[in-house]
């Protein structure tokens, strides 16, 4: 690792506004950057549907190999969580908060985190009004939480836009195959049932040996490098239209929070191998063909990774309820909600005997018919 790599200056996401000196913020509804204290607005520089395509892919390898430039790496202070560890960057201004995930206080700028700057973002096109309404609405629809905390949620204090941390993996595969073709045929019987002689048709296989190759090229293979969020919260977000990607400009993080990576670069690489590997085998089934198939062997050989560590936008509400956080995220670019939720014994408790009586009435009912 290079000199220069290790000094790397830390980060801090401030922008002035230049005419006040308050500090600007993102914008979702507009797409740039305002002032709330004069009004001044300000276009984010490099940014717009055109500029997508300028967004670098870096060399796998190389990184794995710590030989990435110093111009590819950043230094950022964050937060981490005594609760559930995660990286958050704060304010610098902000001396202690709560973690945005699950609600326990910290003290801010507790260190600096060194990482793999990222490459692209896709900004917040909901703002905090529309990010409620969703979560109101989801909330809803949950008859059996408690009463508390549909209340305490909807009216409580504001929710956290935070960015989160994702790997996208490309990658050129090619696989040769070994396995088998199966055709159904079918054979008839004479079978005995309840003392009498039928005829039934049973299903055979007929197989025979199969080989070949395939590949495929992957493209933008998504990751979560996030550990604070259950995956399958954030798995339950997608999809991300990732074509709404723009260049990392550290502007798009004005007023919002990012939190750092905590899955590293090799392990998210093996999650996306993973994927890679089950969409290979489908593949090689299509490719099979026949009525049914087995594998028996595939032989991959990928090259040309490349990756990108990018930031997705979420809105975040950690509340503690009866001594447990609870969390809910929305899809800050299309409005999906996800979250945890308690259940209300005295709803559940109420539902069974109203589901006891209407049982009780429709036996009563049928039995006076008769």
């Amino acid at each position: 690792m290079s000199e220069q790599t290790r000094t790397a200056p830390v980060e801090e996401h401030r922008f002035p506004c230049d005419q006040c000196g308050a500090d600007f913020r993102f914008d979702p509804e507009r797409g740039l950057l305002l002032c709330d204290h004069c009004g001044n607005t300000s276009e984010i520089a490099g940014s717009g549907p055109w500029a997508a395509g300028g967004i670098r892919e870096i060399d796998f390898e190389t990184a794995i190999a710590n030989r990435l430039p110093a111009q590819e790496m950043e230094e950022t202070r964050v937060s981490k969580c005594p609760n559930c560890a995660a990286q958050v960057e704060f304010d610098p201004g902000v001396h202690a908060a709560e973690c945005p995930f699950c609600a326990t206080p910290v003290v801010a700028d507790t260190g600096s985190n060194r990482h793999i700057k990222p490459k692209g973002v896709v900004p917040f096109t909901l703002d905090e009004k529309a990010a409620r309404a969703a979560m109101t609405d989801w909330l809803g629809r949950l008859w059996f939480a408690p009463n508390g905390l549909q209340n305490y949620a909807r009216k409580g204090r504001r929710m956290t836009g935070i960015y989160v941390p994702y790997w996208t993996f490309d990658a050129d595969t090619k696989s040769t195959y070994r396995g088998e073709h199966g055709t159904v045929y079918y054979e008839t019987r004479r079978v005995v049932r309840n003392g009498k002689s039928e005829t039934v048709r049973v299903a055979k296989v007929r197989w025979r040996p199969a080989s070949g190759r395939v590949a495929r090229f992957f493209d933008d293979v998504l990751v979560l490098a996030s550990r604070s969020l259950p995956k399958r919260q954030t798995d339950a977000l997608e999809p991300w239209d990732l074509s709404r990607l723009e260049p990392y400009h550290p502007e798009y993080l004005a007023g919002f929070r990012a939190e750092a990576y905590g899955v590293e670069l090799r392990e998210g690489f093996v999650e996306a191998r993973s994927y890679m590997d089950r969409v290979i085998l489908r593949d090689v089934k299509f490719d099979i063909g026949g009525d049914r198939q087995r594998v028996h062997n595939v032989d991959t050989r990928i090259s040309d990774v490349t990756f990108k560590h990018i930031l997705l936008p979420v809105w975040l509400a950690a509340y503690k309820y009866r001594g447990k956080s609870y969390r809910f995220v929305v899809n800050g670019q299309t409005g999906a909600v996800q979250g945890e939720r308690p259940w209300s014994a005295w709803k559940i408790a109420f539902a069974v005997v109203i589901g006891l009586i209407l049982a009780a009435v429709v036996g009563y009912v049928a039995a006076m018919s008769q």
